[in-house]
């Protein structure tokens, strides 16, 4: 192998890219041609070179509609991390608290979005407000727990430490709790942000909006009416990018913010 490709191969992040992005081609080389030499209408399973035609032909569409989806989604995603995280300090103050409280958390998670979606779309007037909430909900139970076990999971001897230098419970908190419960706060947020979105498009299918503030799934459900199964094809695609996106920003935070002292991003 020539010299100067070895520092490239040999990198430590190359094979995380060039591993998933190879598999990705022949996957996508595999439909095309299987669609190809079985004559596959595109009516029912159109080629990934129709669906990038397709994408391109009606982009100005498609990415008003993403932008709508997407201020839905980081709505949701913002709330939900101000809202779960302030519920996880509120259940470490207190056992009691927690027992007493944490059991609606897990309703909130366990209750499908689409029984209750109506009912919100119902009682809340404005739509983007009422679809903020219906994602909300589906993206506040990782926060929630996801904080509450990592503010919980301090070492032993580290916090009778502190209760041995009297530390306050506040100091407590910020020097000892906190930083014990990034690792798992980012792990919260790894989901949940895929979570906003998710809930952001369930919510679109059941409010069924449309005109000038419609978003992704709107666009999914009249491709469908109109048996327009590119454009459907080209809208889940980009719903699946923006998931894919969203976790990796998220990934890159966590490193930004652990690489330097937690051993679970270092290396």
């Amino acid at each position: 192998m020539p010299a100067n490709i070895n520092p490239l191969v040999n990198r430590p992040g190359f094979w995380r890219v060039a591993a998933p992005l190879g598999i990705g081609a022949c996957l996508l080389l595999a439909w095309q041609l299987v669609c190809m030499l079985l004559e596959v209408p595109d009516y029912l399973v159109p080629t990934p070179a129709v669906i990038a035609r397709t994408l391109a032909a009606d982009w100005g569409m498609l990415l008003e509609s993403l932008l709508v989806t997407l201020k839905i989604t980081f709505l949701a995603f913002a709330f939900a991390v101000l809202l779960g995280v302030a519920i996880a300090f509120l259940f470490v103050q207190s056992r009691f608290i927690e027992i007493s409280f944490f059991p609606y958390a897990i309703i909130l998670q366990v209750t499908p979005i689409v029984a209750i979606a109506p009912l919100i779309i119902i009682w809340v007037k404005d739509t983007t407000a009422a679809l903020t909430v219906c994602a909300t909900i589906m993206a506040l139970f990782p926060i929630i727990s996801n904080t509450t076990l990592g503010l919980r999971s301090v070492n032993a001897g580290l916090l009778n430490l502190f209760r041995l230098n009297k530390a306050t419970r506040w100091q407590t908190l910020r020097r000892l709790r906190i930083p014990s419960a990034l690792p798992y706060f980012f792990g919260g947020l790894r989901i949940s942000s895929g979570l906003a979105l998710i809930g952001a498009v369930v919510a679109e299918f059941v409010a069924g909006t449309g005109g000038t503030g419609s978003g992704l799934a709107y666009q999914i459900l009249q491709a469908g009416f109109q048996l327009n199964i590119p454009r459907l094809f080209a809208a889940l695609f980009l719903i699946t990018l923006t998931g894919i996106l969203l976790f990796w920003m998220m990934s890159a935070l966590s490193r930004a913010v652990l690489a330097g002292w937690h051993e679970s991003e270092m290396g």
